[in-house]
């Protein structure tokens, strides 16, 4: 609980019910709680406390969650969690596509909710713990976990914790193959191994930040039907 203490959650949605709702939950968890009715605000909310995890609904009039999300993935790594109004597997796409770091579908438990940002949050916390910490450098890319910077031609990149943790566990094991299942366990956790998705969608987020050619990737290469594999041979 001390921890929680310490947490800001951002609470962006127009259904005031569910945000009051929310509110009052997570505060009693021990969060301090922020809220807003639509995506401009929440960006102004955003930009002016500096929260540590977003609840974002997808589903809001003018400024949607898709761009919000977006927005804030101009601003901030913050760790975001959307709501989505029904499972379907096209808005999981375009959620993680964006920036997500992780999707809940409506109608969900308040517990369950309650899980998921919780072990967002660890994820996030634990990111600079290594007991081997990743290095790669060639002419065109750099990585190094102990600084916590990736650089591409010079470039520092802006990734996201969950971008970072799975390019320096691929970089801790290079040139080794790495099953879906070793990665999503690694990254998201043991319950996440049956969710495929993620780690196809976080690779292809990777490679769009450090590959030269994305659709023809040079670091992250795909094993295919097993997982994937760093490259560090030219």
């Amino acid at each position: 609980m001390d921890k929680r203490r310490e947490t800001t959650l951002l609470i962006i949605d127009d259904d005031a019910s569910l945000v009051a709702t929310l509110c009052i939950y997570f505060s009693k968890l021990g969060y301090a709680v922020l809220y807003a009715y639509d995506g401009r605000s929440g960006l102004k909310q955003l930009f002016e406390h500096r929260p540590d995890l977003v609840l974002l609904d997808v589903m809001m009039p003018d400024m949607d969650g898709w761009e919000t999300c977006q927005r804030i993935r101009e601003l901030s790594n913050v760790p975001i969690m959307l709501i989505t109004a029904c499972d379907q597997e096209t808005d999981k796409v375009r959620g993680l596509r964006l920036g997500a770091d992780d999707y809940i579908s409506k109608p969900f438990g308040m517990k369950e909710l309650a899980a998921r940002l919780e072990a967002l949050l660890r994820r996030t916390k634990m990111e600079r713990r290594f007991n081997e910490p990743a290095s790669f450098a060639d002419e065109n890319l750099l990585i190094d976990a102990q600084r916590w910077e990736v650089r591409r031609k010079g470039e520092l990149l802006n990734l996201t914790p969950t971008e970072l943790r799975l390019l320096f566990f691929l970089v801790q094991n290079a040139n080794r193959v790495l099953s879906h299942e070793q990665i999503l366990a690694y990254v998201w956790g043991a319950e996440y191994r049956s969710e495929l998705s993620y780690a196809k969608l976080f690779v292809w987020r990777l490679r769009q930040k450090i590959e030269p050619d994305p659709k023809h990737p040079r670091y992250i290469l795909t094993e295919r039907g097993i997982g994937y594999r760093f490259c560090t041979e030219p």
